[in-house]
């Protein structure tokens, strides 16, 4: 499973959403033009001391990510989508493509792809959910389907004297 963040803006939400890619073993790509630097103490902050276990790969647009990886799936996180992120049937490699904070995915870039956008359901009266928590959702369920691949199998109860 891997997350991809389309010309994401604020560096908080970046570095959050990198601090669950490595809890995870997910590769994060990044599709410029990116609203901060990587080095932005705000993205630092918020991946705490997990950026040494975080495989990040940068690309100057959607089309290389697309050229890298030709055989991969793609899904599309939108609020417009008919399916929703509970419907698919995950598969390891699958790439999960946010959009930006403000604006979501463009409709150019959704366009004939009806079938692989995913949306989280939620009342009508909200328009988003926001970035970081809208991938923790989608890839827990993903990663869920696929039985936490890599993942430690059970937590380290701490027992009371």
């Amino acid at each position: 499973m891997e997350i991809v963040l389309y010309e994401p803006e604020i560096p908080g939400n970046t570095g959050n959403i990198a601090r669950l890619c490595a809890a995870n073993h997910m590769t994060l790509h990044l599709i410029k033009p990116l609203g901060f630097s990587i080095d932005d103490k705000h993205v630092k902050r918020a991946g705490l001391d997990y950026w040494h276990l975080v495989d990040i790969q940068v690309h100057e647009n959607i089309q290389e990510l697309y050229d890298k990886y030709p055989d991969r799936r793609f899904f599309y996180a939108t609020t417009k989508a008919k399916h929703t992120h509970s419907e698919v049937k995950y598969e390891i490699g699958d790439m999960l493509v946010f959009g930006p904070e403000t604006r979501g995915l463009p409709e150019s870039l959704l366009a004939g792809k009806d079938e692989s956008c995913i949306r989280v359901p939620m009342v009508e009266e909200a328009r988003s959910l926001n970035l970081s928590n809208a991938v923790a959702v989608i890839a827990y369920e993903a990663m869920r389907q696929l039985d936490y691949p890599d993942l430690k199998a059970k937590g380290n109860w701490i027992q009371s004297k």
